[in-house]
Parts: structure tokens; sequence; C-alpha cells
């Protein structure tokens, strides 16, 4: 089955320019690649091509099983000698660049300049806010956006798309399609924030996870395994609010709420994050790498992507109505 099943072939980027080439830039390529597009990438460090081509090749077998566009081909990739040079003819821009305000301001700002009119710009930011990262852009701030997605990004396909206040619904809905045609399932939030909306979620557990390491309540394989057999299995599926409906038997979410709803004013919780002392910092460390069992970080990546592209089947098997949903909150 295509990548492209669920959208219209029109909106498949003919060729699309990636920025920074780090975890999340090479799986923007390789996503790319599946969906049957050019790639044109750039980015300075020294060896990053080569670094790249061999990423590439190595996982996709892993893209293969979960469906390639009749004309994907790694062949396809380009790497460009500028990023004025990569965004040239390009249909689509992602930008990966690291967390730093300034660094984004500077590339995002040479993207508009250099970007044929009218393309999107999304920026896998994890945080900042679109009308940030548009303040420094001169020519049109308007369609540069929060594009952000999750990794592996070429196996996972939420990506959450984030307009700013030079937006407008036009280039939102234009991002929407284009992100739809490589295979991705767009989440168009309503409104910026920062963290977006799935990262606000995932720091809440991590830095509830944190706490029970530095208290000595659980180890990093313990508070894994709650969450691996515990309701990460029911999410990964339904997700937190339809597990919860369930919880509440035939009355539903109404009747879990008025039963359960009073133990939420109980102070389980610990929202705050605690103090990264050296200490907690070794429990942690020390936890995942008798976790990991002296398998290199390699060998348990293959091992996620395998389990990912049949956890996604499954996915689609119990749950096909959520392919036609379009995600807006």
């Amino acid at each position: 089955m295509s990548r492209q099943d669920t959208a219209a072939a029109a909106d498949v980027p003919a060729r699309v320019a990636v920025i920074g080439t780090g975890v999340i830039g090479n799986g923007w390529i390789v996503r790319a690649l599946a969906a049957g597009c050019d790639v044109v990438a750039f980015d300075p460090a020294p060896g990053a091509e080569a670094t790249t081509r061999a990423f590439v090749e190595r996982v996709w077998a892993s893209v293969a099983t979960m469906g390639l566009a009749d004309t994907a081909d790694p062949s396809r990739l380009r790497f460009a000698a500028s990023a004025s040079e990569a965004v040239e003819n390009a249909d689509l821009v992602q930008e990966n660049v690291p967390e730093r305000l300034e660094i984004k301001h500077r590339v995002l700002a040479e993207l508009d300049a250099h970007a044929p009119e009218g393309v999107v710009i999304g920026s896998s930011t994890s945080g900042i806010k679109p009308s940030e990262l548009q303040s420094a852009c001169t020519r049109d701030p308007g369609r540069v956006i929060v594009a952000h997605p999750f990794n592996p990004v070429y196996l996972l396909p939420l990506v959450e798309l984030v307009g700013g206040e030079h937006t407008a619904p036009v280039v939102t809905e234009r991002a929407r399609a284009q992100y739809a045609a490589l295979g991705m399932r767009p989440l168009v939030v309503r409104r910026e924030i920062e963290g977006h909306v799935a990262d606000r979620l995932m720091e809440a557990l991590w830095r509830e996870a944190l706490h029970l390491v530095n208290d000595g309540v659980a180890t990093t394989e313990e508070i894994d395994a709650a969450v691996v057999y515990g309701c990460g299995l029911r999410w990964s599926l339904m997700g937190t609010f339809l597990t919860f409906h369930l919880a509440g038997g035939e009355g539903g979410m109404r009747h879990m709420l008025h039963q359960f709803g009073p133990a939420l004013k109980l102070p389980w919780t610990k929202l705050e994050a605690p103090e990264l002392t050296d200490e907690l910092i070794e429990k942690v460390a020390d936890g995942c790498e008798h976790q990991a069992a002296g398998r290199s970080v390699a060998e348990l990546e293959t091992r996620r992507d395998a389990f990912l592209t049949e956890l996604l089947a499954l996915t689609r098997k119990y749950w096909p109505e959520a392919e036609g949903l379009e995600g807006r909150i």
C-alpha cells in the first residue's frame, strides 16, 4: 500500500528541501524519499552527506514494509553546497537545526529570503512558538510554521502543525495537505503554546518519572515496565481520554469523572521537575545502560523500528476509522 493512499497525488511535493541532517532531519529525508519525492539536503557538518546516506540505507527496509510510492528511490537524494541552493525550486522546506532561537532565526531568515514564493517552511522545533520563529523573517513570515514530528520520523506519522500570528489559514491548509501526502497524520493545533501538545503531555510523564527515580521509588527499568505493560498498551490504540472513557464502564467518561474526579485534588503528582543533580543524572544514565544490556543504539533502533511497523499495522486494523480523521485541536 502506498504512503500516498490518504492524500491526493497532486499534494505530494515534487521536491523537498531538508535543512539540518541530524536524527530528525534524516528521518524527514527518508520520509520524503519513501513518498517518491526528490530531496535536496544541506548540513554544514563535516561528513554529513556520508552519515545521511548510510542512515537511509540502514532504515530503508523498515520504511519499505510500510509501503513505498511507485517512484520511491534513495538515489533521488542529493546534497547542496548551501541552504539557499537547497531551497531553490523546492515545493516544501523542512528546517531541523538545533533548538536555539538565535540559530533558528538566522537559518529561517535565509530560507525565507531564498525559497520560492508561497512555499511552506516547516520547523521541526519541539517547543518554540511559531510567532517567535517568524519574527526574524521579512519576506513572507506567515509561511514559516511549526511542523513538529516524532522520532523516528520515517515511521511515526504524527506531525503537529502550528501557525503563528502572520499565518493565514490557506498556508496551514496547504501544509496539512502536503504533509498528509508524505504519509503523515497532521494535527493542526488551534493556537500556539510552548511545547505544542504532544511534548507537553510527554514532559508531564517524564517529570514524574524523574521524581520516582530521584526519590528511590522505582528504577528506570521498573518505570518503563509500568508504561510498556500498563498504560502504554492502551494508549497506543485509544489515547488518554478514550481509555478513561472505558474506565467509567457503561456510564463512560461522565461516570468516571463523577466517581474518580475528586482524586485529582490529591497531591499524587509533582509536576515541577526535580533538580538535575549529578546523583540523579548518574541514576538515570546507569539505569538506562542496565536496560540496554550491552546493546548498541543501532541495535535498539532496529528492534524499535520492527516493533513500530507491526504496531502501526495493528492500530490500522483495529482503529481503521481513525485513518479518515482530520486532527484539529
